[in-house]
């Protein structure tokens, strides 16, 4: 075959393959991949793990100071996570959930999980984690039920949930309220206001709790997410 013929044909073949690639969206073809793969007998790529590390350092009156680290891994549906200091001190969770979520306008996730509670403080605890979400407006809420394997009276419902509106993607301004035991509080459900930053995988936050009485609790969060 001549140059000629052969340049013109590798050319009709790129601009017929410019043509089919137009007509298929990267979500199509990210979507199609593993149907491919499992159509050629390859086995479908695992999502990677995702993992955040948080640290809530609490402030509270007629209490020592303290820290409060979390560490949550996920894939797909799959949720692990590990707290210290949260249901009371030198006492860990453990925890395992399935992720679930969806919506477009108004989007929600919901972790239902299971925990084991040790230390200190020992017991099983049913628990959860969840958002809703609208444009710049989201609420969030985690809480769980220890049943306190050594002490029935001591069964306690904890809980954290936040009201935020971000009206630039790098801050949120809300109200936050809290149900914990492991420091003595005016009241079973302490609120308060907080102010957060965020950029890139980084997250930085200030709380503060009853900020009418005279002795409020400050809380500063710092998380990294990757």
């Amino acid at each position: 075959m001549r140059p000629l013929g052969l340049l013109s044909g590798w050319l009709a073949a790129s601009l017929l393959g410019i043509g089919s690639a137009s007509g298929q969206t990267p979500t199509d073809t990210l979507a199609s991949a593993p149907a491919e793969q499992e159509s050629r007998g390859e086995p479908a790529e695992e999502e990677p793990f995702s993992f955040s590390l948080w640290a809530y350092t609490y402030f509270a009156p007629d209490s020592r100071n303290y820290v409060q680290p979390t560490v949550t891994a996920d894939r797909d549906r799959l949720h692990l996570e590990a707290r210290y200091n949260y249901e009371d001190f030198h006492t860990g969770s453990a925890w395992v959930g399935t992720n679930l979520g969806g919506g477009e306008e108004l989007e929600w996730e919901l972790t239902p999980m299971l925990g084991g509670v040790f230390g200190d403080t020992a017991g099983v605890a049913p628990g959860y984690k969840g958002s809703l979400s609208w444009r710049s407006l989201e609420f969030s809420s985690e809480g769980e039920y220890v049943f306190n394997t050594r002490d029935s009276s001591d069964n306690f419902f904890y809980n954290w949930s936040e009201l935020t509106v971000s009206p630039v993607d790098w801050l949120r301004v809300g109200l936050v309220t809290q149900r914990t035991r492991v420091y003595e509080a005016e009241r079973d459900t302490q609120r308060g206001a907080l102010l957060g930053f965020s950029w890139k995988g980084l997250d930085l936050a200030g709380y503060v709790f009853d900020p009418d009485e005279d002795e409020p609790a400050f809380v500063v969060a710092a998380g990294w997410s990757f």
